[in-house]
């Protein structure tokens, strides 16, 4: 009762938590399921493919190891931008936010670059079980931080128009909830799909 009197515009739950973050774990919860959905086809359809490209004809590990870098220290800059918001600094929230944002979009140009060059490889949706697995798996989770970035630039604007107060500091502390489980999704993707063939 102390935090709603303190606070009357947010809605506490029997737990404590604010409403809006307990409703965004269970959205991320069923993000695991729908993931782990994905992650076990790929894993078991792992091998079975009876034509080429295979997969340790095409992976190029090192590329994806500076991108898979590059999105872990955007998680870095992510818990940065929402401490500059909860200390209502304008200029910290906008310098790191905007990293997350740039961080986010260098991966999606990785995986562009990626995507590309297997095609002309002649790795498809359609040339066998891999690439039809490998294509759904990582573009579901190159949708989903394109989604991340979008979300976090509108976030900037509005830090920007000073429109984002430390007490709604709550807005970007589920966007970093969103951010930092894309974040985890990777590290399983890259560690099954690329490390372990």
């Amino acid at each position: 009762m102390a935090n709603a009197a303190a606070a009357p515009h947010e809605h506490y739950t029997s737990t404590g938590l604010d409403s809006w973050k307990v409703g965004f774990w269970t959205f991320i919860g069923s993000e695991c399921l729908f993931f782990g959905s994905l992650i076990s086809t790929y894993m078991v359809y792992k091998g079975a493919s009876i034509t080429g490209p295979y997969p340790h004809e095409i992976l190029d590990i090192p590329l994806t190891s500076i991108s898979t870098f590059v999105l872990l220290m955007s998680s870095t800059a992510m818990v940065l931008g929402l401490d500059g918001v909860q200390r209502g600094s304008k200029k910290l929230a906008l310098i790191w936010l905007g990293m997350v944002i740039l961080l986010g979009c260098t991966f999606l140009g990785f995986q562009v670059y990626e995507f590309n060059h297997f095609v002309h490889e002649g790795l498809t949706l359609h040339t066998n079980v891999f690439g039809s697995s490998f294509f759904v798996l990582t573009g579901f989770h190159g949708a989903h931080v394109t989604v991340g970035v979008i979300w976090l630039t509108i976030l900037w604007f509005r830090v920007l128009m000073g429109k984002l107060p430390p007490q709604k500091s709550l807005q970007v502390e589920i966007a970093g909830l969103y951010w930092h489980f894309v974040d985890i999704v990777w590290i399983v993707i890259f560690t099954l799909v690329y490390l372990i063939q």
